[in-house]
């Protein structure tokens, strides 16, 4: 008769140096790979508008922690793979096992490993972020305001405080099909468009383009009918500083603590229902407006006006429906899922990673390390695909964000038992 046995201090400090190091190096491959791709290339188009090298690194330096956020759970499943595998096929789980011990004192050791992992990516998500990303903007507002000329780029589309520029190619100082919208002082709308424009610092002023062959529209914001056109050879448009740090000073869901996220959720809720109300009340005056002219019957002056009655109340019913559609709350909800499914997705991909990693039959790190980038790339497909259905054709925040997580934990509680009854 086969007595089960507790895990030894000794041997549960064993697996977890096992774990933490294949974790290390999985961690620095995916943080090698996420830091390439969303720092250095954004350096590199900072370093061609000759930012001082040292305001570069110290960008890059707060733009840390997301890489950090993103590459843990991907680290935590390849780790997984590569410290179980090796166990396997180096016959140590099967020693374990004739030992006395069961398969749920290997898994405890590569949880507590992931828990740990996912309560640090919390962290850096959570803090870290929002506190990078306020460092980041006030020393790009400083960049800003010595290069100006930053914010311009090729076949693009840059937006300040009320004014849209839109530019084609850039060569240097030189721009060639220049769009502007704006307003004037007196509220006017504004169409500014230029063949040619010659970019200019004007330092504390802020920024001025030289445009050639220039045409104005200006028109009424009531009276569209009403407007003015001129043209000229040349015209000195500016952009004013402040416009620009406003520009870049905006922070959205994904740069805030899941705290702030979380306020601004409530805030946005209250401030729907208030509008809603009022909708539903201009709703509920075309219902009875309608029915008025209904139960008065064709010999009265109301009946006559049953059509538009009618026509109001789709409209305004319509327009309450889009109402409650409301895009920035839904925003800020897959984000606020998103700050919480991503640091745990390293611990629920531990869940999938044991059970896996119990399938090496050798090299079993190598094996490991392949079949965790597959999976990796699967998971990044299903968490990314499900934020862009979620934001874009409004599914559920939370099924959008955390079935990726979910799915993780249900097949490896699946395979784990079968292979228990094995």
């Amino acid at each position: 008769m086969s007595t089960r046995r507790s895990l030894s201090w000794t041997l549960f400090t064993y697996i977890i140096s096992e774990a933490v190091f294949s974790f290390v190096v999985a961690f620095l491959f995916f943080f090698i790979i996420f830091f390439v791709n969303q720092l250095l290339l954004m350096a590199q188009e900072i370093l061609t508008k000759k930012v001082p090298f040292q305001q570069v690194a110290l960008l890059v330096l707060y733009s840390l922690p997301q890489v950090i956020a993103l590459s843990a759970p991907f680290a935590s499943l390849v780790g997984t793979l590569m410290t179980i595998g090796r166990l396997t096929s180096d016959n140590e789980i099967l020693v374990m096992l004739s030992s006395g011990l069961s398969y749920s004192n290997i898994f405890t050791p590569a949880l507590a490993v992931g828990l740990l992992i996912s309560l640090l990516s919390l962290i850096a998500n959570d803090i870290l972020l929002p506190a990078g990303t306020v460092q980041f903007y006030r020393l790009y507002r400083r960049i800003l305001t010595s290069t100006p000329a930053l914010e311009l780029g090729a076949n693009s589309v840059k937006r300040f405080k009320d004014t849209v520029i839109v530019t084609g190619e850039v060569n240097g100082n030189s721009i060639t099909d220049v769009f502007i919208l704006d307003r004037t002082s007196d509220g006017e709308r504004r169409l500014i468009m230029a063949k040619d424009a010659e970019l200019k610092d004007a330092g504390k002023e802020g920024l001025s383009l030289d445009l050639s062959e220039a045409f104005v529209q200006s028109s009424k914001e009531l009276s569209r009918q009403d407007y003015d056109y001129a043209s000229s050879g040349f015209l000195r448009y500016w952009v004013p500083q402040e416009d620009m740090i406003q520009a870049v000073s905006s922070i959205g869901p994904s740069q805030m603590s899941s705290t702030d996220v979380g306020r601004e959720i409530k805030n946005k809720v209250v401030n729907l229902q208030g509008k809603l109300d009022e909708r539903y009340n201009s709703v509920l005056i075309q219902a009875l407006a309608l029915e008025d002219s209904l139960r008065k019957g064709p010999k009265n002056e109301a009946w006559n006006r049953r059509a538009a009655n009618f026509s109001n109340l789709v409209t305004e019913t319509q327009a309450a429906a889009a109402l409650k559609k409301d895009r920035s709350l839904h925003i800020y909800r897959v984000e606020y899922y998103k700050k919480f499914a991503i640091p745990f997705g390293a611990l629920s991909l531990v869940f999938l990673g044991v059970p896996l990693g119990l399938l090496a039959k050798k090299s079993g790190q190598a094996v490991g390390f392949i079949f965790g980038l597959i999976i990796a790339v699967i998971y990044w497909t299903l968490l990314f695909g499900g934020q862009t259905m979620g934001l874009r054709l409004g599914y559920s925040p939370f099924w959008s964000m955390w079935l990726p997580d979910i799915l993780a934990v249900a097949i490896g509680l699946c395979m784990s038992i079968l292979r228990i009854r094995k």
